[in-house]
């Protein structure tokens, strides 16, 4: 998930993009993984399965909207990021954030420890709190195993034998350096972890990651209101605009998040009220115009 379209949800185009430009290491990976996890389905998911799975879908997700390029921004996403990891229940995964080269507004996660936001998203927020609000919502889905979860779920172990047959055709009736035998059960990881994305998480996932992440940003030393602050400057936006059409098509409504944040937060966040937004800090490190 997500916040905006965040965390979670990934147009069918891209979909089907990121699905084309997977490569052969990473079927390995992903079909070696998911065959493990889909065998072993009544046992918990291992942290190294977890890393491993969610590489691949961070690489085919990386196949469809290439890496920002824009070393100074980058830098700066994955400091702020990773500091807000750190308050988090799970400081010890190898975090990584990266700003996507893709102008829709948006923001998601993938398990182990992977966490992008789009350019779109980025130029559209106002201060570092407001980022650190946007992160600290997809650090939440991370430390919750939101999507893990989804991808384990019947659903995903039942998915889909097709992507397994596409490789296959590519490579003569084989994948190569994996066994045969994993490749009818593994292969079902990649596409099914895709349409977890496509079809966005469960509303009480992205409420659980709205509260964590106003606690993970207070944590952090920001104020803590920047994620409800973005939540109230999308609310605003034009619904058709199709920047914004999939989130809005994909998560709980803007105002339905907003009220179950006012009734988690209370009174009992105004102590934080001294929380730092860091507004001309951000505005030096994205300067980037909207497009």
């Amino acid at each position: 998930m997500a916040l905006a379209c965040s965390g979670c949800a990934v147009a069918p185009v891209m979909m089907n993009t990121a699905l084309q430009n997977m490569t052969l290491d990473d079927a390995k990976k992903v079909v070696t993984t998911g065959s493990n996890m889909l065998t072993g389905a009544t046992r918990e998911v291992t942290p190294q399965e977890e890393v491993a799975l969610g590489s691949g879908v961070a690489s085919n997700l990386l196949g469809a909207a290439p890496l920002l390029k824009d070393a100074k921004a980058q830098a700066y996403v994955n400091t702020v990021g990773k500091w807000v990891a750190q308050q988090s229940e799970r400081p010890d995964l190898n975090w990584h954030f990266a700003v996507l080269d893709d102008n829709e507004v948006n923001a998601y996660a993938a398990p182990g420890g992977y966490v992008f936001i789009t350019r779109g998203m980025l130029v559209s927020l106002r201060s570092e709190a407001e980022l650190a609000g946007v992160l600290a919502h997809e650090v939440g889905h991370v430390v919750a195993k939101h999507h893990l979860k989804a991808m384990t779920s019947q659903g995903f172990l039942d998915g889909v034998k097709d992507l397994g047959g596409m490789f296959m055709d590519k490579n003569g009736g084989t994948i190569p350096g994996v066994d045969p035998r994993y490749v009818e059960w593994g292969t079902k990881a990649a596409k099914a972890g895709m349409q977890v994305y496509a079809r966005g998480l469960d509303k009480s996932d992205e409420f659980e990651a709205d509260r964590m992440g106003v606690v993970l940003a207070a944590r952090a030393g920001y104020d803590p209101f920047g994620l409800p602050a973005v939540l109230q400057s999308l609310q605003a936006v034009n619904p058709d605009n199709p920047g914004l059409a999939l989130m809005f098509k994909t998560h709980p409504p803007f105002g339905e998040r907003l009220d179950k944040l006012a009734l988690a937060m209370g009174a009992d966040f105004d102590r934080f009220d001294k929380g730092v937004t860091l507004d001309k800090r951000f505005k030096s490190q994205v300067s980037m115009p909207k497009r």
